[in-house]
């Protein structure tokens, strides 16, 4: 948590844009490490899992794909459970592999 007193910002402002250029960086070493990006774990499916839901996925959840390939894989999912007693056997066993 960032903590500046306001006495800090009054000699701050007296002291004009220099002591900023110090005392930015320092109150920014405060703050702490950010962790790493976390990793989508739904769109690490095999290769074999994604050819078992790809054509359901086309049939019942096509809105959901981009044409840049960023595809919302929260949004498939949803659709694919909102659709699990129209899709394929093989699929419900994807899901149902992952937990969903």
């Amino acid at each position: 948590m960032l903590r500046i007193s306001v006495v800090t910002i009054a000699v701050l402002l007296v002291a004009g844009p220099a002591a900023l250029i110090v005392a930015v960086p320092a109150a920014l070493a405060q703050l702490p490490p950010q962790p790493p990006p976390v990793q989508n774990s739904i769109q690490q499916g095999t290769d074999q899992e994604r050819v078992a839901c790809h054509p359901d996925v086309i049939r019942y959840c096509k809105q959901f794909l981009k044409d840049d390939g960023q595809d919302d894989v929260f949004a498939i999912l949803g659709c694919l459970q909102t659709n699990r007693g129209k899709i394929s056997n093989s699929c419900q066993q994807v899901l149902a592999s992952h937990g969903q």
